[in-house]
This record gives structure tokens, C-alpha cells and sequence, in this order.
């Protein structure tokens, strides 16, 4: 079946309309329309550009200003006719400038191709949605600021390999997450750098005849600067794979802090409170209290990583300068901003209602003689070598399993029958309390050491 019409924007040199399967299949509207914004800002910063260079007439310019104007607002309406058979958003908003104010409209696409104008459009959508992105990063980290300030001197076990390992704060692993935090704002910080540069004015492929002047339309824009080469101009898409790697990474982190909140939230950990609003119950089970919004979100990171993978494969093999193949870059990126939009939203919102369960976390970290290597210090202070401080605690460890009692919990003759230089002042360095006291230096887990880190990082936010 073939479609009625030759499409009027290229279609001059074909002699038959296009087969209606492959118009719906090469057509993008249905998704690009989202960047219909970018796509009247760019019109509108070539148009001035285009008449500044005394390439459009006033009347003209005023004419299609005025027309655009229109057709955001109809868009914003949600009256908007979007045809597939003008196949993206581009000619969609350049045909229906054109309905409006007539052959001023058809004047508007003049030294620009449609190669140029996805590419200046998808950047300055990933501009914004970066934008976006930081904000809610900046307030998730303001979260748990909050939130390790308030448990700056909780005790909790710290874990390796899932086992108790040493003593720490509650506030210590909080600001942990906010380390993690704050290289992935980085990163994204890093690539709006790089992809803030103007393709504007690259044309189809070699650039144009015409005067333009292509620092004027990155001023416009709000970019740094235009591109340098045509060429790379409309095929480059390394800034939609650069940040669909940061957001692979900044997923796998939330995926990580999904995990312990998951864990701390059953019964075998009971160390949080998650409040009901982020959890649902079970159809069956009327005990269950799932934590649903943590789990989801670990569960998205997949789709995340399968758009780093499609873009990279997408590009693996295009010999420059622009190919079809390129349209498929929008939906892994647009579903990729969504999926990181909606993930850090959630734990913007979460994280500074949880709580912790102080005498559980205290609880659970004396039963994994969390303070051996307190212990082994001591002796080493005393004069003893690590490796033989190393065995001695390990004796007093399997005395400790043995009759199930923490290294805190024996008597001091216990403990000397293991080394004569374990003396009365011993039991400072074995309680949690003195254990991460005694990490007073930059980046431990004492509790001032937790504080002067919240204040460092208020600062910095």
C-alpha cells in the first residue's frame, strides 16, 4: 500500500509516495516530539542568525517568530495534529509554521539541514535533562546529609564480605553513599561540558554557502562554542553514550544502596525503619511489608545498562558523516533519563524519612567481635609484631565462639593467658564505643570525625 502523497519537504526527486509499513516504520514523531522545545529554540536562533546575516528579511523573521510562538503554545495545549506522515518532529513543526504564516515558513530551513538540526536538538535536550538530573542528585545528597547527621555517632557493624568486620557509624556509611553521590554529579557535570558545543550551521554534512555566522547561533543556545568539523558535527553521538555510561554507574550505586536498604529492612538485619508510603504489602501474605520502591530501583539498573550496550553497538559500525541507523539513539536515551529521573526522585524522597534501629545495629555488631583488630592494635602498641598480634587475637576469637561472648564480655585473666601484655586499660580499646572513637583522623568513622565531614560536604553542595 502506498501512502497518497510524496512527502513535500524531500520528496521533489521521487516519482511514488512512500509504502505506508515503511513511513510508520522510519518515522520517529511518535517519539521525538518530546524535544519539540529544542526544536522551536533552534529554529528561532537560526532564523535571528539568518537575519542578522541579512539572509531573511525583518518581515520574515518577525513572520516566523510570531509563528512559532503559535505552535509551542498549540503544542502546550495538547492540540497539536502530530502526522506520521511528515515522520518527525522537525517537519511537523516546520509544516505547520509554513500552514501559518505562509511561504516565510519554507524560507526558515535555509543553510540548515535536518542532519544539523537533530543533532543541535538532542543536545540541547540532554542539556536540560542534565540539569534536571543535578538538581534531584543535589537534593538526594542534602538527604542524606540529613539523616548522617542525626546518626553521626549510631553504632552499626561494617561489613566485608557480608560478615562483621570493624565497628563504624551509622552517619560514617551514610556519607559513604554521599561520596558515591558526588563523583556521579561529577561525572555528569563533566559531560554536559563536553556535549554543550553547537552543531549548528554543520548542514547536511559539509556545511553551507551561505554567510551564516555559527558563533551567533551557539551564543544563542547557551552553547560554549560551535563544532569544529562539520563531518563529526551531525554524526557524532558520544555525548549520548558518555552519559548513558555515568547514568550505568550512577544506577549501579543506587542499586548498591537498594541492596543494604533491602537487607536492613528484614527481619534478620531489623537495623531501619522504611516508612510504609515507599512499601506495599502482599496479596496473600498480610504480615509482608516489601520494599518495593528500593527493589525497583535495583531492578531498573538492567535497562540502564542494555541502553549503554544498544548505543554503543549503534555506533559501533556507521562510517561518517549521518545514517538512518542514528534515529535509533533517542528512545535508549530518553528511557535512560527517565528510568535515572525517576530512580533518584525516589530516593531523593526516601532517604531522609528513614530511621535507624539503634539498639538492633548495636546489638548485631557485638556479635561478630567486631573489635579483633582493636585488639590486635593494642598489642601492637604494646610492642608486638602484627603477625604475632594476629595470632593471639584469633585464639581469643575461637575462645570467644567458643563460649559465645565477645572480647569485651571476658574476664581480664582471660584474655592475658594469650599475651602478658594485655593489661587493665585493654577493655578501652575493646568496647564499639572506643573502637570508632579511636578512628579520629580525616575520612574515619569517628563520630567528629562523621560531623566534620557533613560540614565539608555542606559546603561543597
Amino acid at each position: 500500500m502506498m501512502t497518497n502523497k510524496v512527502n513535500k519537504q524531500w520528496g521533489g526527486r521521487f516519482s511514488e509516495s512512500t509504502d505506508a509499513f515503511v513511513q510508520a516504520f522510519t518515522g520517529s514523531v511518535d517519539f521525538d516530539q518530546r524535544m519539540y522545545a529544542e526544536d522551536i529554540a533552534g529554529s528561532l536562533a537560526h532564523a535571528e542568525m539568518l537575519f542578522t546575516q541579512g539572509i531573511l528579511t525583518e518581515e520574515d523573521f518577525n513572520l516566523i517568530k510570531e509563528g512559532l510562538a503559535a505552535v509551542k503554545a498549540e503544542i502546550e495545549a495538547g492540540h497539536f495534529p502530530w502526522s506520521i506522515e511528515l515522520e518527525d518532529v522537525h517537519m511537523n513543526i516546520e509544516s505547520s509554521l509554513t500552514e501559518k504564516i505562509g511561504i516565510a515558513g519554507k524560507r526558515l530551513h535555509t543553510g540548515r539541514s535536518r542532519n544539523d538540526q537533530v543533532a543541535t536538538d538532542i543536545r540541547l535536550w540532554l542539556r536540560n535533562q542534565l540539569d534536571r538530573i543535578d538538581a534531584e542528585l543535589k537534593r538526594l545528597q542534602q538527604g542524606i546529609l540529613s539523616v548522617a547527621e542525626k546518626e553521626h555517632d549510631t553504632i552499626m557493624p561494617g561489613f566485608t564480605h557480608l560478615q562483621v568486620a570493624q565497628p563504624i557509624t551509622f552517619g560514617h556509611h551514610l556519607m559513604a553513599w554521599f561520596e558515591m553521590i558526588k563523583r556521579d554529579r561529577e561525572r555528569f557535570q563533566d559531560c554536559r561540558k563536553r556535549l554543550n558545543i553547537s552543531p549548528l550551521g554543520a548542514a547536511a554534512l559539509a556545511g553551507t554557502t551561505y554567510p551564516i555566522d555559527r558563533h551567533l547561533t551557539a551564543s544563542l543556545l547557551g552553547f560554549s562554542a560551535p563544532s569544529e568539523n562539520s563531518l563529526d558535527s551531525v554524526s557524532d553521538r558520544d555525548f549520548a553514550i558518555e552519559f548513558t555510561a555515568d547514568a550505568a554507574i550512577l544506577a549501579m550505586h543506587l542499586s548498591r544502596f537498594s541492596e543494604e536498604l533491602v537487607l536492613w529492612a528484614t527481619p534478620a538485619f531489623d537495623f531501619i525503619n522504611l516508612p510504609d508510603r515507599f512499601c506495599t504489602g502482599s496479596s496473600i501474605m498480610p504480615q509482608k511489608k516489601n520494599p518495593d520502591v528500593p527493589e525497583l530501583v535495583r531492578g531498573k539498573t538492567g535497562r540502564v545498562y542494555g541502553h549503554l550496550f544498544s548505543l554503543l553497538t549503534l555506533m559501533k559500525s556507521q562510517p561518517l558523516a549521518y545514517n538512518k541507523d542514528n534515529q535509533e539513539d533517542k528512545e535508549p536515551l530518553f528511557d535512560t533519563v527517565d528510568t535515572i529521573l525517576g530512580s533518584v526522585r525516589a530516593f531523593a524522597d526516601m532517604i531522609p524519612a528513614i530511621s535507624s534501629k539503634k539498639e538492633n545495629m548495636y546489638a548485631r555488631t557485638k556479635l561478630g567481635f567486631a573489635t579483633a583488630t582493636d585488639l590486635a592494635d593494642y598489642l601492637v602498641r604494646k610492642g608486638m609484631p602484627f603477625r604475632n598480634a594476629h595470632e593471639v587475637v584469633g585464639n581469643a576469637v575461637r575462645l570467644g565462639v567458643e563460649t559465645r561472648r565477645d572480647l569485651s564480655e571476658m574476664e581480664l585473666a582471660e584474655l592475658q593467658q594469650f599475651s602478658d601484655l594485655i593489661a587493665e586499660d585493654v577493655f578501652d580499646y575493646l568496647t564499639l564505643e572506643g573502637s570508632v572513637a579511636a578512628r579520629n583522623h580525616h575520612g574515619g568513622t569517628a563520630p567528629k570525625q562523621v560531623l566534620a565531614a557533613i560540614e565539608r560536604a555542606k559546603a561543597m553542595i
